[in-house]
């Protein structure tokens, strides 16, 4: 099975489904977990390359993630950036003791002329995950956001200016010539299961679906599609979702996010809040199914990946 994800939202499902699937999803005769995971918002920090996407989901998956933030490493330390502070660099991003390991071995290596998919696997192996985790492309794809005061680099929005901003568009330097990275398109074209998570859809999932091929390969998967709204009760579980929506002109609901993914996938999956949208969003052609998706800790996020693998008829 394949999730397409980004953010928290995405890190947290695609954990639910390691912990249900057997061996924490290795593959194994052409099974297990697939994460297909965004590069928009990938960054150069004091000279070093960071994914915070993939190492969102890497983290999580390994079991080392900061529960409380829902992104960095647990047990962290910031003795780097204080000095790096002290020797006058401006430390906005926050950078820890630990994931700076992360991102040094990471740019090591694509200096070395290594592919960022061989990198992330190499990353991901070394902490213990057993399901593959692949960047969406090689390629440098960057998200910059049209805002009123003037297009933002993404993590100039997201993270200094703490999304404050309206979002009035979107771009992704790049996107156009980039290609898919090796195993992406086998990926969810032969999945049983391909299940878009709760992530940002314009922030996470459009950047994935946007690199030439992958929104043809989900349209002509053989598997059952699935997504999972990020909007409960006309509110974003995390992040600037719900904002986007408005400001781009959408319905602040899970409707406006099955409008977005209108013939893209079969299935929409909404919480118990929003059990009244069920009968909008069918009529829109979908499969609706109504079940807890704020998943919360480890045992949600396992029982909704159980939910959604038992509709297919797997067995975790």
């Amino acid at each position: 099975m394949t999730v397409l994800a980004g953010g928290v939202g995405g890190a947290r499902l695609a954990h639910g489904f390691a912990l249900a699937l057997p061996d924490g999803g290795a593959p194994a005769d052409g099974g297990g977990l697939t994460c297909v995971v965004n590069v928009g918002d990938d960054t150069a920090r004091h000279g070093l390359h960071v994914s915070p996407d993939l190492d969102t989901v890497m983290y999580t998956l390994a079991g080392l993630n900061d529960e409380e933030r829902g992104w960095g490493l647990t047990g962290e330390s910031y003795a780097t950036l204080a000095q790096l502070e002290r020797l006058g660099e401006d430390t906005w991003f926050t950078l820890g003791d630990k994931d700076l390991a992360t991102h040094v071995v990471r740019t090591a290596r694509l200096r070395e002329g290594v592919p960022l998919s061989e990198v992330t696997a190499a990353l991901a192996a070394s902490l213990g995950v057993h399901a593959r985790l692949l960047p969406v492309t090689d390629d440098p794809v960057r998200t910059r956001v049209t805002t009123p005061s003037g297009t933002l680099a993404f993590q100039e929005y997201f993270v200094r200016r703490q999304h404050a901003d309206a979002v009035l568009g979107l771009t992704f330097d790049g996107i156009g010539t980039a290609a898919p990275a090796p195993g992406v398109l086998p990926a969810v074209t032969d999945a049983d299961l391909l299940v878009v998570a709760p992530s940002n859809p314009f922030l996470s999932v459009e950047p994935v679906l946007g690199v030439p091929g992958v929104r043809d390969a989900v349209r002509a998967s053989r598997a059952r599609r699935v997504a999972v709204s990020p909007i409960v009760g006309g509110r974003a579980v995390k992040g600037p979702a719900a904002q986007i929506l408005e400001t781009l002109g959408h319905e602040v609901s899970a409707l406006g996010v099955a409008r977005l993914y209108t013939g893209v996938v079969d299935v929409m999956v909404i919480d118990e809040a929003d059990a009244a949208l069920a009968a909008p969003i069918a009529d829109l052609g979908f499969e609706v199914v109504v079940t807890g998706t704020v998943m919360g800790g480890p045992d949600g996020r396992e029982r909704l990946a159980r939910e959604l693998l038992a509709g297919v008829g797997h067995r975790a």
